[in-house]
């Protein structure tokens, strides 16, 4: 088994990463991990792409109820 360095993981090799692109549009940390889960999606040893793409829908789903009980708030 290869030994991943922590801050540059085999899965995300040839890649931009996904920190560069969290850093880049300035997303929170639910929207930093939907981008990480997808662009790793099937390529982490140990996890399927269905591991990883059922992540990335919680973290959305997680944002989005964020932003709706903040739309809420706004209403009263």
């Amino acid at each position: 088994m290869q030994t991943d360095d922590k801050s540059n993981p085999q899965h995300y090799k040839n890649h931009v990463t996904p920190i560069d692109i969290i850093e880049m549009y300035e997303l929170n940390f639910s929207l930093g991990n939907v981008i990480k889960y997808v662009l790793r999606a099937g390529k982490k040893e140990g996890e399927t792409d269905l591991d990883d793409l059922k992540k990335a829908l919680w973290y959305l789903q997680r944002e989005i109820n964020f932003r709706q009980r903040e739309c809420f708030k706004d209403r009263t």
